[in-house]
Parts: structure tokens; sequence; C-alpha cells
């Protein structure tokens, strides 16, 4: 029986690889190419959930339909009833001397 040198099995597998379109990788190192052949998931859960339309996106289509979304007006209500009640959100920081921060050195 004839011994084969690993610098011949190692050409084989080179020529192998080519022939075959398959990635030449002689040190086993991770290149994630079971995952890249993968089949993609986002076409399947873009099945699977349903399109979500919303009076926003139907006004938009539509300009002239001016469908009311009660929930939207039921927030838009409590945000400014909050506000009135100084439980609002703070006010945005204009430049770096405004901020929070800087106003606690001081």
């Amino acid at each position: 029986m004839t011994c084969i040198t690993p610098s011949r099995i190692a050409a084989l597998t080179r020529l192998r690889s080519s022939i075959f379109q398959t990635s030449y990788n002689p040190t086993s190192m991770r290149t994630g190419a079971k995952y890249l052949r993968r089949r993609l998931q986002g076409p399947s859960m873009m099945q699977y959930y349903p399109l979500e339309v919303d009076f926003a996106a139907l006004n938009r289509a539509n300009p002239g339909w001016n469908l009311i979304d009660r929930d939207e007006q039921q927030r838009l209500q409590d945000i400014e009833d909050r506000k009135k009640r100084g439980k609002g959100t703070p006010t945005k920081a204009k430049n770096k001397g405004e901020g929070r921060r800087a106003q606690r050195k001081r």
C-alpha cells in the first residue's frame, strides 16, 4: 500500500473545491456558510403576519376620506391633559448649557 503525502491530499482537496464550486477551507475555520446557505426567514414572516392598515395610512392614500381615529384622538387628549397638570414630557435643550446636567453643576 502506497503512502499518500499530505501535500498531495491538500492539492486534491483544492482541486475538488474548485471543480464543485465549494469553499476551500484547509484549516477548518468557522465561516458561517451553513447560515448563509439557509433559506431567508423574512419572506415567510411577511406572509404569516397580516398587513396592518391604520387610519393614518388610509388618510394619506386617500386624501378626501378624512377618517377619524378615535384611539389617536384619545391619546392626543390625554397628552394635552397631562401637560396642563405639569406631567408632560420635559422640553429638549437647545444647546449644551441648557441641559439638566449643566444646571446641576452650577
